[in-house]
């Protein structure tokens, strides 16, 4: 049974692993047995009918928490994590996560780990290091997913497989502390 805590006793902890260095063992037991109170959640949710949103919940130069809310049918593309822990939570609705290892650049070549996963609420994947997150039109529902990234960063690596291409792009917030910010700005 998870045990419930608010967004500021979440960040309290996240912040004594922090201290700890993200042992992932630590985290992925504390990720796996406590969510967030859904009250708690409100001030960090915002949607886009376009694209899924990335809204900053904390960030130093240790980690970094997200808020990102997902539309139907809205997806992330295969993407890396600089090599830093990530964890993923399902907070609302469904979400298909899958998750890769690069065999080789040139040509691009990538593995897929293991089936995709459709996680429902609580479901946790991490710490990942690339992965394709979505959620399936045939889900019906918008979701909402928590991120921990063990240091922060602004630029990932996109895979595109189509094109046997992976390419670096900048990353930017929808939202700040429960702000709406402009692009400059994040």
């Amino acid at each position: 049974m998870p045990i419930y805590s608010s967004m500021e006793d979440f960040l309290s902890e996240l912040q004594a692993f922090a201290a700890t260095e993200f042992r992932p063992s630590e985290v992925y037991r504390y990720l796996s047995g406590t969510l967030i109170k859904p009250d708690s959640l409100e001030t960090y949710i915002s949607f886009r009918p376009d694209r899924y949103t990335r809204n900053l919940v904390y960030k130093d130069e240790t980690f970094e928490l997200l808020v990102i809310c997902w539309g139907i049918g809205q997806r992330a593309p295969i993407h890396g994590h600089e090599g830093e822990y990530c964890w993923t939570r399902v907070e609302r609705g469904s979400l298909r996560i899958t998750n890769y290892r690069e065999l080789s650049e040139a040509p691009l070549v990538l593995d897929r780990l293991k089936e995709p996963v459709n996680g429902e609420r609580g479901y946790l994947d991490g710490p990942a290091d690339i992965h394709e997150v979505e959620n399936l039109a045939s889900f019906g529902e918008a979701a909402v997913s928590l991120h921990v990234y063990s240091h922060p960063y602004s630029e990932c690596d996109i895979y595109d497989l189509a094109k046997g291409e992976k390419r670096r792009i900048r990353l930017a917030y929808d939202t700040m502390f429960g702000k709406p910010v402009s692009p400059q700005a994040s």
